[in-house]
């Protein structure tokens, strides 16, 4: 069966380029060009993956809107954005409302077509775990459940994405040992840019100095990558 992707963008003729682009390639592609008429679909059939335009017409940031909404229904659905913006800014944004890639529209198609291959095949693997027992990882106020893909701190569930839930279980298996930011995606079955790698890893940071303002779990190694506090242990 093909794989099903959703495609969210305004402008008629780079819509049909992608179009045509992802369905040579094997893909079944549903094209939309604004945010209510995708949702109105979407909401009662989930794609296998999702490329959101940011500004769709009217609403500037109608695609942050959307993967908010595909966010309450699926924490796990592979989004990624596509925009014309190529702003720092935008990019952490899309990352906090739970978008596992964020690229620009001048972006080679084959390049795009390499993410969205790596995404899909780290859905695959998630769905595959689910098949197996529960496998539990402890490091001191950290629990891991890897194939329910849930995180606690002191028993507070930590709500991660599936990219950040990965990269964050890649640091934890060796604590002390860092892991440059090629092993973090790697881990997380994606291809990112450095930026961007740096993005989540403060973003999970984050998530966790929301139940604890003394976490120091994730430390940074300059020039290499981060490792995991193996005090915390």
């Amino acid at each position: 069966m093909k794989r099903h992707i959703a495609l969210i963008e305004d402008e008629p003729a780079i819509r049909e380029n992608y179009r045509d682009a992802f369905e040579r390639r094997g893909y079944r592609v549903s094209a939309y060009g604004d945010r209510k008429s995708a949702f109105q679909v979407l909401r009662t059939a989930l794609p296998d993956l999702a490329i959101i335009d940011v500004g769709l017409g009217d609403e500037s940031e109608g695609g942050f809107t959307l993967c908010q909404d595909l966010r309450q229904l699926s924490a796990t659905v592979p989004i990624i954005f596509l925009t014309a913006r190529d702003s720092d800014i935008d990019s952490v944004h899309g990352l906090r409302l739970g978008a596992d890639d964020y690229v620009t529209k001048d972006m080679s198609l084959d390049h795009l077509l390499a993410r969205v291959t790596a995404l899909l095949r780290r859905a695959d693997a998630w769905a595959e775990a689910l098949k197996k027992p529960d496998e539990v990882l402890q490091r001191g106020k950290l629990t891991l459940n890897v194939d329910r893909m849930t995180a606690d701190w002191q028993g507070q569930p930590v709500d991660l994405t599936v990219t950040e839930f990965w990269m964050l279980h890649a640091l934890v298996q060796h604590p002390g040992h860092v892991r440059t930011r090629d092993q973090l995606m790697e881990a997380a079955s994606t291809v990112l840019d450095d930026n961007t790698v740096t993005s989540h890893i403060k973003r999970i940071r984050r998530k966790f100095q929301q139940l604890d303002s003394a976490f120091d779990g994730i430390q940074t190694a300059y020039g290499m990558g981060y490792r995991w506090n193996a005090h915390e242990v």
